[in-house]
């Protein structure tokens, strides 16, 4: 179930122009809590689409106090995305609240996406179905994904929320917020 409607995404991708020296798909920065999906919903999409998208290992996910080596890591990330995207490329940004809030500090102009669980007793179903966590380990991504749920629902945070309680759903939903730059990669030749 999308929270937010798409209207108006696709106009927006068009309207905003690349940003100095950025050039091809726009990024797509995906977040949300480990077991909300975004995996598969990745894996599907990179199936369907091959050669559409590329990844860069942000470090805009770190928390930085205006230290030379953060800019420097920044700087290092946007480089990366760049280089994605001069392979007309859709670079994807998977990255957690935090990374989401430093990217909307620099000028990358990407199309955020939340991809969130049904509830948080169907995320927990979910962790403890992959039989990987310790007891502690749950009840600290529990806490964390209860709060990257609240946030999700924060105004301007996202452009998109991808409730993933149906995957079928959920990857139509995330294949329309990023048909635009799709369509854009393909018309290229990528």
């Amino acid at each position: 179930m999308l929270r937010r409607p798409l209207a108006g995404l696709a106009a927006a991708a068009r309207v905003r122009a690349p940003p100095d020296g950025m050039s091809g798909p726009r990024p797509v920065v995906l977040s949300g809590p480990s077991g909300a999906g975004k995996s598969t919903l990745l894996k599907r999409l990179l199936q369907e689409h091959r050669g559409i998208f590329g990844f860069s290992v942000s470090r805009l996910s770190a928390r930085y106090h205006e230290e030379p080596e953060a800019r420097r890591g920044e700087w290092q990330s946007k480089a990366a995305v760049q280089a994605v995207q001069a392979m007309n490329r859709i670079c994807v940004l998977d990255v957690d609240l935090q990374g989401v809030r430093n990217i909307k500090a620099t000028d990358l102009q990407p199309i955020y996406i939340s991809v969130q669980p049904p509830s948080l007793h169907v995320l927990e179903e979910r962790l403890r179905q992959r039989n990987t966590e310790t007891e502690e380990s749950l009840e600290k991504r529990l806490a964390a994904a209860r709060a990257d749920m609240e946030s999700s629902k924060e105004p301007g945070l996202f452009d998109a929320v991808i409730i993933n309680d149906s995957l079928e759903q959920a990857y139509a939903e995330l294949k329309e917020a990023l048909s635009e730059e799709i369509k854009k990669a393909q018309r290229t030749g990528a």
